[in-house]
C-alpha cells in the first residue's frame, strides 16, 4: 500500500479555498494568459513565459496537494486574498466592467461563471 503523506489542517483549509476561489480550469487559465501575453500583434510560441501571477497559478493547479511547496502556498494565499479583495470591490457595472473582470481572469476566477459567487 502507498503511504499517503498528511498535511496539516490550515495546508488543507487553504487548498479548499484557493480552488474555491480559483474557478477556471488549468487550461482555461493557459488559454487566457496566452491570449493577454500576446496581444493584439505578438507571436506567442512554445516557452513563452506566462504573466504573472497567473503563471504561478497554474504552476499550483498543476500540483497535487502533497507536492506543494512553501512557495506554493504562499501564492495560493495571496491570490485567494487578491481575489476576495476584487470580489469584495465589485465595481457598479460588475463583470461588465472589463479591467475589473481582467484581473479576476488574471488570477483564475472568472466572474461568469454561475459558481461565481458561492466562493465567498
Amino acid at each position: 500500500m502507498a503511504a499517503h503523506r498528511r498535511t496539516d489542517t490550515s495546508s488543507d483549509q487553504l487548498w479548499d479555498e484557493f480552488h474555491r476561489y480559483v474557478n477556471v480550469t488549468s487550461e482555461q487559465l493557459r488559454d487566457w494568459l496566452l491570449t493577454e501575453a500576446s496581444g493584439e500583434q505578438a507571436f506567442v510560441g512554445p516557452g513563452t513565459d506566462l504573466p504573472q501571477p497567473g503563471g504561478a497559478v497554474l504552476a499550483v493547479l498543476g500540483k497535487r496537494r502533497g507536492d506543494l511547496t512553501s512557495s506554493d502556498r504562499q501564492v495560493m494565499a495571496q491570490v485567494v486574498d487578491e481575489i476576495r479583495g476584487l470580489l469584495e470591490r465589485r465595481p457598479p457595472a460588475g463583470a461588465a466592467d472589463d479591467r475589473w473582470r481582467r484581473a479576476l481572469l488574471d488570477l483564475g476566477h472568472d466572474p461568469l461563471r454561475a459558481d461565481a459567487d458561492t466562493a465567498g
